[in-house]
């Protein structure tokens, strides 16, 4: 049922997985070693036409500081941050209260609500385009920061949810008819009691969710009209002209952009895979 360690397999089979993941490790870093051989070309190797060549220079410096040069990538990286870290926190604390009483308190719509919160994960969000777009001009949203975060958080909210409250629902309920029988409050059996046996859950959430917000294009184009509210994943294309496309200083932009997911994937790393197994070992 759970997968074997590799060294339980003959030599024979450790031999083809040593040869096999290299090969396999290189054709998923292709894209990436692609992008970043594309973000330190000349102009004029993408003019010619060397597209997919080795650069005949390397511009690495003067490629990615023309990117903050002729373009506003300051604004729209702290933009990204004003958008990504509040929506996280909305969404993370609505879902942890959420699932704290879909997971523990019975009531007669506990289930149907449950489900609700799962059927919103099917919906294709394109189709709700221009009803979201309607919305967020006629409540004043159109082209603001607040106005997204609202939207990201509403989306995000239902997974959130319903990754809480399976978390929750594997937590001893003894724990919680313990604290109740000393006569803990409600308020904190949830902030002393479960909030801290899910903290690896919370935090793989919250990482999964900052990712997701911090690389979302779609929405970024449909909520926003001016550069002064536009995330970096939206922001890039200003570094195009009219009649150029200037692809390495996108290339440029975009690694740029994927860096703070990276720095909190790792600095969260412990805690992300800890949550993303915790259960699935049997003790």
């Amino acid at each position: 049922m759970f997968p074997k360690p590799i060294h339980t397999f003959p030599l024979k089979f450790q031999l083809i997985y040593k040869i096999i993941l290299p090969i396999v490790l290189t054709i998923w870093l292709l894209p990436l070693i692609a992008i970043f051989l594309t973000s330190v070309r000349s102009a004029a190797d993408i003019n010619t036409g060397n597209v997919f060549g080795w650069p005949s220079q390397f511009l690495l410096i003067e490629n990615y500081s023309e990117v903050f040069k002729r373009s506003k990538a300051i604004l729209y990286l702290k933009n990204s941050f004003l958008i990504t870290i509040p929506t996280v926190i909305l969404s993370v604390s609505l879902a942890c209260l959420a699932g704290y009483a879909l997971a523990i308190y019975k009531f007669r719509w506990a289930l149907p609500l449950f489900f609700i919160f799962v059927a919103g994960n099917f919906i294709p969000f394109q189709i709700l385009m221009i009803p979201v777009r309607d919305m967020s001009v006629s409540t004043g949203l159109y082209n603001t920061i607040s106005g997204q975060v609202l939207f990201h958080a509403a989306f995000q909210t239902g997974f959130c949810t319903f990754f809480m409250r399976n978390f929750i629902k594997a937590l001893p309920f003894e724990l919680i008819e313990s604290g109740r029988i000393e006569g803990v409050g409600e308020a904190k059996i949830f902030l002393f009691i479960v909030l801290p046996l899910v903290r690896p859950a919370i935090a793989a959430l919250a990482v999964l969710i900052f990712t997701f917000v911090w690389n979302d294009f779609f929405w970024a184009t449909v909520l926003t009209q001016g550069e002064s509210v536009k995330p970096i994943t939206a922001g890039v294309r200003s570094l195009n002209g009219q009649y150029v496309n200037n692809w390495h200083l996108v290339s440029a932009a975009s690694l740029c952009a994927a860096i703070p997911p990276v720095v909190m994937f790792f600095l969260m790393q412990k805690h992300f895979i800890a949550g993303l197994t915790l259960g699935s070992v049997k003790q």
